[in-house]
């Protein structure tokens, strides 16, 4: 999925045109260039996740309720292949009617969510995005950089070289983690063990 906020590319933009008017004005100065993968940089921040792991959980009740709804209609078909031979044309015309029914209802009820979750987390992501923008410009302009490029594989791109040493992208995510004084999610838990079997070495 790609996410481009318009706040976000006029930063960066004006971030250019600064860089741009900045060299107008100093012909002889050097020309400082960093790379950034500016989607990463954002789902990787420690706000974004935990964000994005708030998200999910206020979506788990309706995923659920899909799930039952799913299960039930899986149920009536079984029941419905099941019985066939012992069912009136009324009482089989019934059944399918209530099948094809709650299939619709289903559908309906999946896709509505499935956009709900599209605008949540299109919101969240431009909400956290505007932020680390402006953190990366403030960490350009401390640095000397002239000119930021975003190098997001996921993005068009017209970089065909760049160094590594050019990438910044980790250098603006732990900035921003550090001004945003949002601590990182913890991991999740290791898988136990298997009953009766002993971790490897033993």
């Amino acid at each position: 999925m790609k996410y481009a906020p318009a706040t976000i590319a006029a930063l960066l933009m004006g971030l250019s045109l600064g860089a741009s008017a900045q060299t107008a004005a100093t012909p002889a100065a050097t020309t400082k260039v960093a790379i950034v993968a500016f989607q990463a940089a954002v789902a990787q921040t420690n706000e974004f996740q935990r964000d994005f792991a708030d998200l999910q959980k206020k979506f788990t009740p309706k995923r659920d309720q899909l799930k039952a709804l799913n299960d039930e209609i899986d149920g009536l078909k079984k029941q419905l292949q099941a019985q066939g031979s012992t069912l009136t044309d009324a009482q089989r015309t019934e059944k399918t009617r209530a099948i094809d029914d709650k299939t619709k209802s289903l559908q309906r009820t999946a896709e509505e969510d499935q956009n709900d979750f599209k605008q949540a987390l299109q919101e969240t992501y431009g909400s956290v995005a505007t932020k680390v923008g402006q953190v990366l410009i403030d960490y350009a302009k401390q640095h000397g950089y002239t000119l930021v490029l975003d190098g997001d594989q996921q993005q068009e791109s017209v970089i065909l070289y760049a160094s590594d040493t050019t990438n910044i992208t980790k250098a603006v995510i732990d900035a921003y983690n550090a001004k945003s004084g949002i601590p990182a999610p913890p991991k999740p838990a290791a898988a136990p063990a298997p009953a009766g079997k002993t971790p490897a070495g033993r």
